[in-house]
C-alpha cells in the first residue's frame, strides 16, 4: 500500500474499501474468510488490513514483531483484493479513531468501511473516541462464535441501534451516511489466533 509520505489517493479514487483492523498476531485463515465475504456481501473493490503496531487493549508480552506479523499476513491473505498494511506505523496512530480520521483525509474520494467482529462490538465502548468511530465511516459487523448475541444486547449496538441497516442492504452500507451498521451473519469460521499462538508454544503447528 503506497506510503501517505508518498500520497497516491487519486488512485483509489472512486473504489470501496473494507478496513480490518487488529494485531493479526498472527493472521490466519479467519481473517482471510472474512475478508473474502466482506468483499462479496459489501460490494467492496478492497479489502485493506491495518496490522497494527501494538494494540493499546494488548499485552506486548507474547506479540511478534510488527515485520513477523506483516510477513505472515501476506503470506495468508493471497488475494489480490486484500492488502496487508502497516499505514499506522507510517501516520503514527494508535487509535483507530485517529487511524479512520488521518486515512479519511488522505483519500478522500474513497468509501471506507470499518469491518469488524461481534467479539469488538461488545467491547468497542472500551475503545478511545468510539463513537467517532460510527460518525466517521460505515461499519460491518461480523458473526463470531458465542459473541453474537451478547455484542447486540451490548452499550455500542443499543447506542446505535436505530441506525442499523437491514442485511439485505448491506451491498449499499459504504455509499450510506454515517452512522450506519450492519451485522452480517455469515458462516463462521473456527480459526482463533489465541489458539495458533498456543499450539505455536507446544510446538504442534509450525511457523
Amino acid at each position: 500500500m503506497p506510503s501517505p509520505h508518498r500520497y497516491t489517493g487519486h488512485l483509489y479514487a472512486g473504489l470501496t474499501v473494507g478496513l480490518l483492523g487488529g494485531s493479526f498476531n498472527p493472521a490466519h485463515a479467519g481473517h482471510r474468510h472474512v475478508s473474502l465475504y466482506a468483499l462479496k456481501a459489501l460490494g467492496l473493490d478492497r479489502v485493506w488490513w491495518l496490522v497494527s503496531p501494538q494494540n493499546p487493549l494488548k499485552p506486548r508480552a507474547g506479540m511478534a514483531t510488527l515485520a513477523e506479523r506483516m510477513a505472515e499476513a501476506r503470506r495468508v491473505a493471497a488475494h489480490p483484493r486484500i492488502r496487508p498494511t502497516d499505514i499506522e506505523r507510517e501516520l503514527g496512530t494508535t487509535y483507530t479513531a485517529d487511524t479512520l480520521r488521518r486515512l479519511t483525509a488522505l483519500y478522500p474520494r474513497t468509501r471506507f468501511v470499518w469491518l469488524m467482529g461481534a467479539d469488538n462490538l461488545r467491547q468497542i465502548p472500551l475503545w478511545q473516541h468510539w463513537t467517532r468511530i460510527f460518525r466517521m465511516v460505515p461499519v460491518a459487523v461480523f458473526s463470531r462464535p458465542t459473541y453474537s448475541m451478547g455484542a447486540l444486547g451490548g452499550k455500542a449496538a443499543k447506542r446505535f441501534g436505530r441506525r442499523r441497516v437491514d442485511e439485505h442492504r448491506a451491498k449499499g452500507l459504504a455509499g450510506l451516511q454515517p452512522p450506519a451498521w450492519v451485522f452480517l451473519r455469515n458462516p463462521l469460521h473456527p480459526a482463533s489466533a489465541t489458539a495458533i499462538r498456543r499450539a505455536r508454544a507446544r510446538g504442534s503447528q509450525p511457523l
